[in-house]
């Protein structure tokens, strides 16, 4: 909220009198999740990453796994958050 207030001001302002910043919020959260979800499921299996992975080798599992988290986290930010 605080990039929309300090970036976008007259949208927020908009949103805010109108009574729809709280609704316009909980849209752009849903969306952000879902496609955070999505984009780690699909860099999950595009590298092999795997629950077989998991099991024989934990630690570069998680390692792996960070990385993809951190992308896709990167990814929803410039594509839904910071828009």
């Amino acid at each position: 909220m605080d990039y929309l207030k300090q970036y976008h001001k007259v949208t927020y302002t908009n949103l805010l009198t109108s009574g729809r910043l709280n609704a316009y919020l909980v849209d752009v959260d849903r969306q952000a999740q879902e496609r955070f979800e999505r984009l780690i499921e699909g860099m999950k299996q595009a590298q092999g990453i795997t629950e077989h992975l998991k099991e024989e080798n934990a630690l570069e599992w998680t390692g792996r796994l960070g990385n993809i988290r951190a992308c896709a986290r990167e990814i929803v930010e410039k594509e839904i958050i910071f828009v």
